[in-house]
């Protein structure tokens, strides 16, 4: 087998690619072991007619196309082994010269490739550094967000709703004097201000008292999911079963006994300080780190392969429409409420998914130039942390890792030490 380079334009390299004679014979006679079940022949049974009596019946180049699909891969292969090409998609074969029996078979093929990157100047980048410092009111509202979180709902009896109540209601909704579907429910909670329900529906209901039937006229939003009822106005009667407001702790030393491991007010706000200094050093170091690699990466010209930006932005919806799932939604749903498309989705993405292709292009560049390598010692700490993580022993983790899934901790391994490498040796101010 034998190749050359025609041509390079951008990101496209076209090869000429030789399958040999020999090794094409080869691949015409698996072609007709795979093949010869299709071929019913006069005088022999399905399956067993020789292949020369297939070749006499339906033509020599019967088998050349499953034969070229069988030994192509091998010639390809080695094409881009001797040339050092490393593609980024699936090649096409854009032309297969005359098949003579006995001679070589040569096919013109082109792949999309990276492009040759240049990246220079990645040291002494200059960046400032952004301190989060913890205030005593960022202190006062983690504590204020923890009563919140263990306030309880009691009932009113003596008093109208009111903002920020929590009622208990049934509702009929009905448009021109006929119920819609979707629009009734029975005991139904609803906290006044939450914005749960479309505008103008809550407002109408403070006020109100306990065994009241209100009557709540609204118009649904020109972009509203249900095509029906978009930009349509509506009449809810609505019943108040009953009203619940916030009932807050008192903030004391029985209040840190009942919400956390410590008996006084003042440990447990020690702790939530230094927990925050903790979320507040750590978005300081993410935040630079971040900086460095985007004035690092903005520097540097690429023009992406197209199937490259496409696979990122596959792999992005993949994650879009998992996040969904754990909300209970899925990717039709979102489409319907948000009035979009998938195409549209994808729109939205390229952006992010340039971006996000050529930061690794970068990062992956600068780890080339400089060496950086993960060593088995920091793959094994890795493992070990993931055992950790999943409360497992290191032996059974390991067991379990792929191929594929240690390519993936290295790789990973590789962009944090680059990112450290160029934190390090960047001008910080």
């Amino acid at each position: 087998m034998s190749s050359e380079i025609i041509k390079r334009e951008d990101n496209k390299v076209t090869l000429k690619v030789a399958v040999g004679a020999e090794k094409f014979e080869e691949g015409i006679n698996k072609a007709y072991n795979k093949m010869r079940s299709r071929f019913n022949i006069p005088g022999f049974r399905k399956g067993k007619a020789p292949r020369r009596i297939i070749e006499l019946n339906y033509g020599a180049e019967v088998f050349y196309e499953e034969a070229i699909n069988i030994t192509f891969p091998e010639a390809y292969d080695e094409a881009i082994e001797e040339h050092k090409i490393h593609p980024v998609d699936r090649p096409s074969i854009d032309d297969i010269e005359e098949i003579e029996k006995g001679k070589d078979v040569v096919l013109t093929v082109s792949v999309e490739v990276m492009p040759e990157v240049v990246v220079e100047n990645y040291k002494g980048i200059e960046v400032e550094k952004k301190e989060y410092n913890v205030q005593e009111e960022d202190l006062e509202k983690e504590i204020d967000a923890l009563v919140e979180k263990n306030a309880r709902m009691v009932t009113v009896e003596n008093r109208p709703v009111k903002e920020g109540d929590m009622v208990i209601i049934d509702y009929k909704g009905m448009m021109d004097g006929v119920a819609f579907e979707g629009g009734t429910a029975e005991k139904q909670n609803l906290t006044i201000g939450s914005g749960q329900f479309i505008q103008g529906f809550e407002e109408q209901l403070i006020g109100a008292n306990i065994g009241d039937e209100v009557e709540v006229k609204v118009t649904f939003p020109e972009e509203y999911h249900s095509k029906e009822l978009a930009g349509k106005d509506a009449v809810f009667e609505v019943k108040i079963h009953e009203i619940k407001e916030k009932e807050l702790p008192k903030v004391d030393d029985e209040f840190a006994k009942d919400v956390s491991e410590f008996d006084t007010l003042e440990e447990l706000k020690a702790d939530t300080k230094k927990k925050l200094e903790e979320q507040a050093k750590n978005r300081t170091e993410q935040e630079l780190r971040n900086s460095v690699v985007e004035a690092v990466v903005e520097k540097v010209e690429i023009n992406l392969p197209g199937a490259v930006v496409v696979r990122q932005v596959a792999s992005m919806l993949r994650d879009f429409e998992y996040s969904l799932s754990y909300q209970g939604l899925d990717l039709e749903y979102y489409y319907n409420i948000t009035g979009t498309t998938e195409e549209d989705l994808k729109n939205q993405m390229k952006a992010d998914a340039e971006k996000r292709v050529k930061t690794q292009v970068v990062l992956d560049k600068i780890s080339q130039l400089e060496g950086i390598e993960a060593t088995e010692d920091e793959v094994n700490q890795e493992i070990e942390k993931m055992a950790e993580q999943y409360k497992q022993e290191v032996d059974k983790v390991k067991e379990r890792l792929r191929e594929e899934d240690i390519a993936s901790i290295k790789d990973n391994i590789v962009v944090r030490k680059t990112i450290d490498f160029l934190v390090e040796n960047a001008k910080v101010a």
